[in-house]
């Protein structure tokens, strides 16, 4: 098991890692909109989305992956009403790669933020 930390992604806001990798596996960490600085990105959930996308993608990098190799991910969303805003920017980011994926409506997440995407991917 190796931990994976990149500094072009915020830190983690708790006692947990942004990512582990299991053999081939990537497990992340959830994504909130922070910057690399740990600053809440202000904005629509689209702005939010993106950033969030923007960190995974970091994440996924330093642990020897890319958004393409992401086989599951979990969207937490603070209100439903905005899937269709968060699809649209989910699928500038995934483009014809479409992995499998669960959306959940949650009451609250960390910071207040509107959204948090973690994901499963494999390396290469």
């Amino acid at each position: 098991m190796n931990f994976i930390s990149t500094d072009k992604a915020p830190a983690a806001i708790g006692p947990y890692s942004q990512a582990l990798s299991v053999g081939d596996m990537i497990y992340t960490s959830g994504q909130i909109p922070l910057n690399a600085y740990g600053v809440i990105v202000e904005g629509d959930v689209s702005i939010q989305t993106r950033q969030v996308l923007q960190n995974l993608s970091e994440v996924l990098k330093e642990a020897g992956s890319s958004l393409n190799k992401v086989i599951k991910t979990t969207i937490f969303l603070a209100n439903m009403e905005d899937f269709a805003d968060v699809n649209k920017v989910y699928a500038e980011f995934f483009g014809t790669h479409k992995p499998a994926r669960s959306t959940v409506a949650v009451k609250t997440l960390p910071l207040k933020v509107d959204i948090e995407i973690e994901a499963i991917a494999i390396k290469g």
